[in-house]
């Protein structure tokens, strides 16, 4: 047992402390009482108060909605997470946001909670946070993309007691910000706002403020895991507790260990506890993502006062000289990189959203691995990557800039409580301890990798590098894995990759991008808009397959993660403030660009079939797909006919693309007088047609198309689902440059978020907004989208109170 002098009284127990817990709901202002919502098998020692709801939002700044007599009726309700910009989907500009902000909230705390300590959580909030709870200042914490957290026990009353948040959203001297050129220095914006969740949290005066529970020796079978628990004591004397450790399998508890413990003084104290005896566990894995409970109890003169829940999943996932391998057999890593930037918001898009990106890089995009850039991003997207099977890479915020040395103090800060924050996610296989694409700094990251490895030995660490920084790596490389950004070529046309690196683990952390192959020295002006240049368009999933089929010749590459998933608003190498890279759009919708990863799954599961060009023969086009267009399919043979006449047998190219599961399809469609006709594609898998997809090139038979992700959302105020729509063939595919005005109305307990209305000439004939619910609603949501041409359509979601929904 050791002691942790380095974390005070006022550091925060972590969020999952309760485990799971249903959300708050009912009116926090003057007078009104917190509802508490505790944690199943706690019990009354700990309650959590969701801050989400019922915030005033008085704009910028005004030194007197400090004081708590400050009149705010005039300020705005908002619920949490929340951008303090009204964006569009594009033309975003820094001075919208970069600004200070005052945020206001009334609570009044249940008497129950009398004698207890309390604690206030943000999840996120950018760029700076000076909290004010009843008059009396907290400390400014600087930085967005990690937690902040307080207590603030001794500042609070019976009665009303408010919280006063000032926002700082200004351009500042903290990871990844800094650099004197401004916003255009790091290549994604950084709209401000509160836009995590926030919480209070009372807890005894005596509790269990953080545990790490790491498995050990997974594959062998003397596996175990080793448990260690923060004990926080505030004021105590000399005392004894018991703590109890159980791995669970829901109710059944498969390993249990127990200590006394004496604590002896104020503020933290360490304890260590191994689970052992596991038996046949299973382990986690991308194809079964096995999760457990770890459940820590504190007792004291035999009565439990308090517990902590965490969930872990045992793999062994190592980076060696060969390749990846995860739980002993060798896994290529294939993958995209994500910003967690949206559409109107920026960052302030609730959890269901953030679990619908995990749900497409898995599910849609056959990933196995996504490279979380370039910065900590939100908890419930790990949560999401853990239940899926999505392993992760996780970084430290930066992009391409060191700053002075309060700057650094800052990153070694963020390399510390992201590796807290998130160690006990089985899904994060590697800690990206070197910001994204920095010059060599030996001293800052060999301390970075000592941070992490103090707080987790059961990780690699790495950071990625460029040519510049690659050079001189033997004398200053301190990490375990060589990641590299590969954007060159010598041959145009053709993705080339570098050979890898002798002596050390080798991965490529980005690729493709928006890096011009036909014509290199033109650098990174590929723009890969849907409403852009169609033979750009397709060139983008030819690029991915090349680069991916590339690395898979060579062992020596662990795998390969793609630059990128989605579109994200940026001031670098952009179109309109927003850039391209993305296979999907800035919707989340895929592009052509897609269709690579679309067809990597075998077909088994689903049979895949999609061109990667548009069956038209407009202005653009007027020739059609034109000569070698390409198909991608994970079917074994493709019969193409033309208006029902047989027009091509075709099988995969499995000489050029010999490395790839599942090779395109390449075939000349350079048609004329094709207007009017239809496209018929077969897909066989022996003598069996698996799938047929049919498209049309008759314009006066285009419809439209609106659906939600979600058919039940939660009245909560922040829940929310993407609602897309876009102009199609008869059959359902996206029409190329598709057009209009697309104007909506809303029925019901909700709001549309978004541009309203939205022209799609503007997006490539694919748009979509997000339908929000209200605060304390229940009942139907109905959405009517209604197009200039196309008719009417419309979308039902239903709205459940929020006490049905029990995970926080």
């Amino acid at each position: 047992m050791t002691k942790r002098d380095n974390f005070s009284r006022r550091d925060f127990i972590r969020t999952c402390a309760l485990g799971t817990a249903a959300l708050a709901s009912g009116s926090l202002f003057g007078g009104s009482t917190l509802k508490a919502f505790a944690a199943p098998r706690t019990g009354p020692e700990s309650v959590l108060f969701p801050l989400n709801q019922n915030w005033l939002f008085g704009g910028k700044f005004n030194s007197e909605a400090l004081n708590p007599k400050f009149d705010d009726k005039d300020f705005s309700k908002v619920t949490l997470p929340h951008c303090v910009s009204r964006l569009s989907w594009q033309n975003w500009n820094p001075s919208a946001w970069e600004d200070i902000w005052t945020y206001r909230r009334h609570f009044v705390l249940p008497k129950e909670c009398k004698g207890m300590r309390t604690f206030l959580n943000f999840e996120g909030v950018m760029v700076g946070t000076t909290p004010v709870i009843n008059g009396h200042p907290l400390p400014q914490h600087l930085g967005g993309y990690l937690p902040s957290h307080y207590e603030i026990t001794e500042w609070l009353n019976d009665q009303d007691n408010i919280l006063a948040v000032e926002v700082d959203s200004r351009w500042s001297n903290v990871p990844p910000e800094g650099s004197p050129k401004g916003p255009k220095r790091i290549d994604y914006l950084e709209p401000g706002g509160i836009f995590r969740s926030a919480h209070l949290q009372a807890v005894p005066q005596i509790f269990i403020s953080d545990v790490f529970a790491k498995p050990v020796n997974v594959l062998d079978s003397g596996r175990h895991v080793e448990v260690v628990c923060l004990i926080d004591g505030a004021d105590v004397v000399t005392k004894s507790v018991e703590l109890q450790v159980e791995l669970k399998n829901k109710d059944l508890i498969i390993s249990r260990a127990r200590k006394t413990i004496r604590i002896e003084q104020t503020g933290t104290t360490e304890a260590a506890l191994t689970l052992s005896n596991l038996g046949n566990i299973k382990l986690w894995d991308v194809d079964a993502p096995h999760l457990y409970e770890v459940e820590a109890k504190l007792f004291i003169g035999g009565k439990k006062i308090h517990d902590y829940h965490v969930r872990i999943g045992l793999r062994d996932a190592r980076f060696e000289l060969d390749g990846f391998f995860l739980n002993g057999r060798r896994l290529q890593l294939f993958g995209l990189n994500r910003h967690e930037l949206f559409p109107y918001v920026g960052f302030a898009m609730p959890e269901r959203v953030m679990r619908r990106d995990a749900e497409i890089l898995k599910h849609e995009f056959n990933c196995n691995v996504v490279r979380c850039s370039h910065y900590p991003q939100n908890e419930a997207f790990f949560n999401a990557c853990d239940e899926l099977g999505l392993m992760a890479w996780e970084e430290v915020p930066g992009w391409g800039y060191l700053g002075d040395e309060a700057w650094k103090r800052l990153l070694v800060r963020d390399t510390r409580e992201m590796v807290i924050r998130d160690r006990n996610h089985p899904s994060i296989i590697i800690w990206g301890v070197r910001a994204n694409e920095t010059p060599n700094d030996p001293v800052l990251y060999r301390t970075t990798k000592e941070i992490a490895k103090s707080l987790d030995d059961s990780r690699p660490t790495s950071g990625s590098m460029t040519g510049g920084s690659i050079k001189t790596w033997k004398e200053d490389w301190h990490q375990d894995v060589m990641a590299y950004d590969d954007y060159h070529t010598n041959k145009p046309g053709v993705v080339q990759l570098r050979k890898p690196v002798e002596g050390v683990p080798y991965m490529l952390a980005e690729v493709v991008g928006q890096f011009n192959y036909a014509n290199p020295k033109e650098g990174f002006n590929s723009y890969y808009r849907r409403a852009g240049d169609v033979e750009f368009q397709k060139r983008q999933a030819i690029y991915h397959a090349q680069a991916h089929n590339e690395a898979a010749k060579d062992s020596r590459f662990c795998g390969v993660i793609a630059w990128c998933g989605f579109e994200y608003g940026s001031l670098v190498n952009q179109y309109h403030n927003i850039k391209y890279p993305g296979v999907a759009d800035f919707f989340r919708v895929p592009k052509l660009g897609a269709s690579f990863y679309q067809a990597q799954v075998n077909p088994r599961i689903k049979p895949v079939i999609i061109p990667n060009f548009y069956w038209d023969f407009g202005e653009k086009t007027p020739k059609g797909p034109g000569k070698n267009s390409s198909i991608f399919s994970n079917c074994e043979r493709l019969e193409l006919f033309i208006d029902g006449k047989e027009y091509k047998a075709l099988h995969p190219d499995s000489v050029n693309y010999s490395h790839l599961k599942y090779p395109p399809f390449f075939v000349d469609l350079e048609i004329k007088e094709a207007n009017n006709s239809e496209l018929r594609i077969d897909g066989y898998i022996g003598d069996k047609m698996v799938l047929s997809k049919s498209f049309s090139s008759d314009l006066s038979q285009d419809r439209f198309f609106v659906e939600a992700d979600d058919k039940e959302l939660v009245g909560n105020g922040s829940d929310a689902t993407r609602l897309e729509f876009k102009v199609t063939d008869k059959f359902g595919e996206a029409r190329l440059f598709g057009k209009g005005i697309v104007a909506f109305t809303i029925k019901g307990p909700g709001e549309i978020v978004g541009d309203n209305p939205f022209n799609l000439d503007e997006s490539g004939g694919v748009g979509a907004v997000w339908i929000k619910t209200l605060p304390n609603s229940s009942g139907e949501i109905v959405v009517e989208a209604v197009h200039e041409f196309l008719g009417t359509k419309s979308a039902a979601v239903k709205v459940s109170p929020e006490n049905r929904w029990g995970k926080i």
